[in-house]
């Protein structure tokens, strides 16, 4: 089942990442580049782009604008 669709008894999909990917996600969801994520978190851009990776893969979406609207939509929940 995809993370985004776990069950009610489940706290958040977004338990699954690591607090890496969850602050790669946030600043996704700000719409920031690879690049400008890199030099905010003070990593490679390529070290972006596997926790890009990984995150869509455990959130189960297609894009990183989809991801971002995801947590676009917890916070907004008080997530």
């Amino acid at each position: 089942m995809p993370a985004h669709e776990l069950h009610a008894n489940s706290a958040s999909p977004f338990e699954v990442l690591t607090p890496r990917e969850q602050e790669v996600l946030a600043l996704l969801a700000e719409q920031l580049t690879n690049e400008e994520i890199a030099e905010r978190l003070v990593i490679s851009r390529w070290t972006v782009k596997r926790h890009g990776s990984a995150i869509l893969r455990k959130l189960d979406v297609p894009t990183r604008q989809k991801a971002g609207r995801l947590h676009r939509g917890k916070m907004a929940h008080g997530g």
